[in-house]
């Protein structure tokens, strides 16, 4: 049950955010802890409008949170400032370890979704730079989550390959509608521009290293463009 008709009032509202509109609502996913079954499953029905919401709002709260304080943080106090009960709250995510990689695996889908939205409304070289610098943004959500995260569940890559993948397929979706208009080179890796961005964030102590960052993406744009 919610505790008012209101929205709360929630923090680490980010571009992707922007972009997408809201958290997406992917069922692709299995948790950590699913296991493969030769019995077929009966279909799932969909969630109820408002139970969906309490879910989303949950997983922005969550996220403001466990940025503050880590694996640690109060999961009432997340209920509290999402406006659920409790009860609510682990009716969603029985435990910890599975809110905190909902929380992690909903940044991986809105950006992996944006590729989609930037194609349909800019050109292709301007839909892979703006993709590119949510991908900066992205970095940062994985830096302020990956500590909660590892404390939880160690190799949170081997959690999250499915997401991974489907942010490989967004950039090289990207790089290819480049190509075939003729603004990128055809010799192009599109994950080494990744790689690059990764890069700055890993080699960086700085904390204005976003900025550079970003700063980087329009040389790599550049950088990238046929040889004449």
């Amino acid at each position: 049950m919610t505790s008012g008709p209101g929205s709360p009032k929630t923090e680490g509202v980010s571009a992707l955010d922007k972009i997408t509109g809201e958290p997406l609502r992917s069922q692709v996913f299995l948790t950590f802890f699913d296991m493969p079954t030769k019995r077929s499953q009966p279909p799932q029905r969909k969630p109820r409008a408002d139970a969906q919401r309490n879910r989303e709002r949950i997983l922005e709260v969550a996220k403001a949170a466990f940025t503050r304080s880590g694996a640690n943080a109060s999961l009432d106090d997340i209920a509290k400032q999402a406006a659920v009960g409790p009860g609510t709250l682990y009716r969603h995510f029985p435990t910890r370890e599975e809110l905190v990689q909902a929380v992690y695996r909903s940044e991986l889908e809105k950006l992996a979704a944006a590729e989609r939205k930037l194609a349909q409304t800019m050109t292709p070289i301007e839909a892979l730079r703006a993709w590119l610098l949510l991908f900066v943004d992205a970095i940062a959500a994985k830096q302020l989550i990956a500590p909660a995260l590892h404390t939880l569940v160690g190799d949170h890559k081997k959690v999250f390959a499915a997401s991974y993948a489907q942010m490989q397929e967004a950039i090289r979706s990207l790089v290819k509608r480049a190509i075939k208009r003729g603004d990128i080179r055809k010799d192009l890796d599109p994950m080494d521009l990744l790689r690059a961005l990764v890069g700055v964030a890993n080699v960086t102590t700085s904390p204005d290293w976003q900025q550079s960052a970003r700063r980087l993406v329009d040389i790599l744009v550049a950088g990238s463009r046929p040889i004449s």
